[in-house]
């Protein structure tokens, strides 16, 4: 039998150094003076504690919302869904939410989807368009209508 050897592929570059109130400082955080501060998880791992866990509930985005002529600065919770923004966006620009589009990182986003599970973050950028199709029934049924004939017929079925 052929025995094989471990090789090393890779190495860290940050050491770990134990301080006296059971967090460690790395490599990186040392030179600008921060702790890393340890959590145990009910299923007994231990993870680096959550900077944020206590503000999550109660914190407020603002977003730029942008259309073609203006910029809108929307203050909205990142637990909000894109219909939530949508609703806020109608009352702001006059568009009903059904004729928005939403466009984040370029692609279109669906009402369902929520904020903070997209990536959106404080002072992003959003786009909003009026949907095309909708546009287009908007012009057609604004526009004049001629009447051709004066006489008028009645067709029995």
């Amino acid at each position: 039998m052929m025995k094989l050897r471990c090789k090393k592929l890779f190495r860290s570059n940050s050491k770990v150094v134990a301080s006296s109130n059971a967090t460690a400082v790395t490599g990186s955080d040392a030179k600008l003076g921060g702790e890393i501060k340890w959590e145990l998880r009910p299923g007994g791992m231990l993870v680096q504690k959550r900077e944020c866990a206590e503000n999550d509930g109660d914190s407020i985005i603002t977003l730029r919302v942008s259309t073609v002529t203006q910029c809108h600065h929307i203050s909205i919770q990142p637990t909000s869904s894109f219909g939530e923004l949508k609703m806020i966006l109608a009352m702001v620009t006059g568009l009903e939410p059904k004729e928005q589009r939403l466009l984040y990182k370029g692609k279109e986003r669906e009402d369902c989807e929520y904020l903070h599970m997209v990536g959106v973050k404080d002072k992003d950028k959003v786009l909003l368009f009026e949907d095309p199709a909708i546009k287009e029934r908007k012009q057609a049924t604004s526009g004049h209508v001629q009447v051709i004939g004066s006489t008028y017929h009645t067709i029995c079925v």
